[in-house]
């Protein structure tokens, strides 16, 4: 009897410990893909960028089609666009501390804009307020003010029309 009660107090105890483990982790709710959904604090330090346009050749973003998601292809499609801008936005999910990498741009010359709604959130915001007229500078205080969480995704689901 004594055995039973042991391994049943063992078992609440390691299920609780696991939720505990479970509650305690940052609510990181998953988007299409298993991406994470775009997520900053507003006391964040500013993520790297490049303050100036770019003198020379830009990296090539990845191919859209080797992603099989429709809005992983539309963030890449639309990247390829405004690889000028990019160069000069931060990026939040602070891939510059994990990645090396030194703007938004960087995200998408790589497969790491494919796995992260951060990125495609910026990238998304990016293109919008570019269409709009708005500066690089002005872009990027935008995104950190956290603008860029409020991109209506919804309509990037989809395949984009050819143009």
């Amino acid at each position: 009897m004594r055995t039973i009660e042991k391994l049943l107090g063992g078992a609440v105890f390691f299920g609780l410990a696991f939720v505990l483990a479970l509650v305690s982790q940052p609510a990181a709710s998953r988007s299409p893909q298993g991406m994470n959904t775009p997520q900053a604090g507003a006391d964040e330090p500013v993520p790297a960028y490049h303050a100036q346009a770019p003198q020379g050749a830009l990296p090539t973003t990845m191919a859209p089609e080797l992603f099989s998601d429709p809005m992983v292809q539309n963030a890449y499609t639309l990247a390829a666009k405004i690889k000028k801008t990019l160069y000069q936005e931060p990026c939040y999910c602070h891939c510059d501390r994990t990645k090396g990498h030194g703007s938004l741009l960087d995200c998408f010359a790589s497969k790491h804009g494919s796995e992260c709604g951060t990125c495609i959130y910026e990238d998304f915001y990016t293109y919008e307020q570019s269409q709009k007229g708005k500066t690089a500078a002005q872009i990027r205080a935008g995104i950190i003010k956290g603008e860029w969480k409020s991109v209506d995704a919804a309509k990037y689901r989809e395949p984009l029309p050819a143009k």
